[in-house]
């Protein structure tokens, strides 16, 4: 199937051209970006001009930041389009709402991707917490702004997320992964004085969890989620991809593995099947987390 990638940044270049480009399911016909572009494959710079000339690409990914997003993938559907999403999905739950509606009512696929969810040992974690009561847990996903995002200055604007860009990849295994339903009960969320997203956020779940999201961390990546069960300990590490139980390492890989061949194959299954794949669990918690969050004011943050 022809697909048209939007938004040629860091993690479409990374992440979708590599699995787009691997896949069997996929040729990248378009490109649509204000700058960015694939080699060899025909570009354009707006959303309009690529559905106007492009009657034969029926399948639109959008690697572009939260707030624009919401027009290109409202353009796409209009005109009859699959959409795939990148996480999150867009700025404000109303968007996504809308875009559901004109889906449906367009009779194609939307696809909110959760990469994070195909990390080696989530699948496996799911399934050893099926039949458990968890009892506490604790997450700590702590990166280095400057590492992933220098320069990136959307990711601090209004609509930005701030270090709920990385954080709601945690959000997203926890809601997979655990055998109940869970909800925020309280949050402190750290904002620097001269931007309007937070670098930080400690969260309190009701279900005994807790986070620990900070994007100034220097000096080793951690992304770690450990859970007390009646029947053991288990914890996921780096990222998703590796798996303890009880201490000892069970499965997965310590590394990042790739996350977006999973996502597009899936894709696939939904534009053959003519489905929609619509999961906004993450999206709530960081929404309540605005909602209820104590906000501090903290030193002023600049790349």
């Amino acid at each position: 199937m022809k697909i048209a990638l939007v938004g040629i940044g860091k993690i479409a270049l990374d992440q979708h051209v590599p699995a787009l480009n691997a896949s069997p399911d996929w040729e990248i016909a378009a490109t649509v970006s204000r700058s960015g572009t694939v080699p060899g494959v025909e570009a354009f710079t707006r959303i309009e001009d690529m559905l106007a000339a492009r009657p034969d690409i029926g399948v639109v990914s959008l690697a572009l930041p939260p707030v624009p997003r919401f027009a290109v993938a409202e353009a796409a559907l209009s005109a009859g389009r699959h959409v795939m999403l990148e996480k999150p999905p867009a700025a404000s739950l109303a968007e996504i709402h809308a875009l559901e509606r004109l889906a449906t009512g367009q009779g194609v696929s939307l696809y909110t991707s959760w990469h994070s969810r195909e990390a080696a040992g989530v699948a496996a974690v799911k399934a050893w917490l099926k039949d458990k009561t968890v009892k506490s847990g604790h997450i700590t996903w702590r990166e280095d702004v400057r590492k992933w995002h220098r320069g990136q200055d959307w990711i601090f604007e209004a609509g930005g997320m701030g270090v709920f860009d990385p954080g709601i990849n945690a959000l997203s295994i926890l809601t997979e992964i655990l055998p109940m339903p869970v909800h925020l009960s309280g949050a402190e969320l750290d904002f620097p004085c001269n931007r309007s997203a937070p670098i930080a956020a400690r969260l309190r779940f009701a279900q005994g969890i807790t986070a620990d999201f900070d994007f100034r961390q220097e000096g080793p990546q951690i992304w770690d989620m450990e859970f007390a069960t009646d029947k053991g300990d288990i914890a996921l590490r780096t990222g998703g991809n590796l798996l303890e139980i009880n201490g000892k390492q069970a499965g997965g890989e310590n590394t990042i593995m790739g996350e977006y061949p999973a996502l597009y194959a899936k894709m696939a299954r939904l534009v053959e099947a003519g489905l929609s794949d619509i999961d906004l669990r993450p999206m709530v918690l960081v929404a309540d987390a605005f909602t209820l969050g104590q906000r501090n004011r903290v030193a002023a943050f600049d790349f």
